[in-house]
């Protein structure tokens, strides 16, 4: 059960003019252990996560498994999946260099899209990545990756000037660039690309948590069930942008990703 039916399950009597409205809030975003493997607590944004890996592997092994020259359906979703996260994103920022980054980044396009989609599927109702420690997790490796090849491309001297040191400006204003550089390269990119992605999820989620409450709390024998139907288009609107926001949000990432290790790879800025 979704966080949002489950506050509307506690506040089924609860309408305007008998109660005030149960606004959501970070509590929307907690959730019970569902059970436990081990000594580790397993919550449903933790069981969602492991669904999407093996939705993505399971479809991805079911279309490649046995490849036909003539495709058949899946296999032929699976390469157009494929073929537009190479030549969309990964091609278009790094180069042909880039064509032994296309499954990493593959696998990241869809692991993000579906742990995003989450939020629509009935029974799971919630974007994963609305928790912040998966795109910090996901952002790091991210980060682990741009910079084992910055330094195993230039070297330790030369990673820190590809990091640091942009060619073609006056050496009077390093001192201000080399330190904003720094900062920006090594802490700035890995933060930035966890929090966009969580903080999209996080708000598009809460939105439409709100209007659906909304839709019910308003929900009365009165004018108050016109205000109900207007909230509840809202929540229909919402969900469908929020549609195009998962997949946008999945698409900035990877290609954020490739533009890192296109920097890695390049010889300057």
């Amino acid at each position: 059960m979704s966080s949002a039916l489950t506050q509307l399950a506690s506040e089924a009597d609860c309408h305007l003019n008998s109660c005030g409205f149960p606004a959501p809030g970070l509590h929307t975003f907690n959730f019970e252990p569902l059970f436990t493997v081990g000594s580790v607590e397993v919550n449903k944004p933790m069981l969602l996560s492991v669904i999407a890996m093996l939705a993505v592997i399971g479809f991805f092994w079911a279309a490649f498994a046995r490849p036909k020259l003539v495709p058949g359906k899946m296999q032929l979703v699976g390469e157009i999946g494929y073929d537009f996260v190479k030549r969309s994103i990964v091609l278009d920022s790094i180069g042909k260099k880039g064509q032994k980054y296309v499954p990493m980044m593959v696998s990241l396009f869809f692991f993000v899209w579906i742990m995003n989609v989450m939020s629509i599927i009935p029974f799971a109702q919630f974007p994963v990545t609305s928790k912040i420690a998966f795109p910090a997790g996901l952002a790091a490796v991210v980060w682990i990756t741009y910079m084992t090849l910055t330094f195993k491309k230039h070297g330790f001297v030369g990673g820190l000037k590809n990091l640091c040191w942009p060619s073609g400006i006056p050496g009077w204003v390093m001192f201000l660039l080399v330190p904003i550089e720094f900062f920006s390269n090594i802490f700035v990119r890995p933060f930035t690309l966890a929090v966009r992605l969580f903080a999209n999820m996080f708000a598009g989620h809460l939105l439409i948590v709100m209007f659906s409450i909304a839709s019910w709390y308003l929900l009365t024998p009165s004018v108050g069930a016109l205000y109900a139907g207007a909230s509840f288009v809202v929540t229909l609107g919402l969900t469908a942008f929020e549609l195009l926001i998962q997949f946008l949000q999945a698409y900035i990432f990877v290609m954020l990703a490739s533009s890192y290790i296109s920097g890695a790879l390049e010889e300057a800025h």
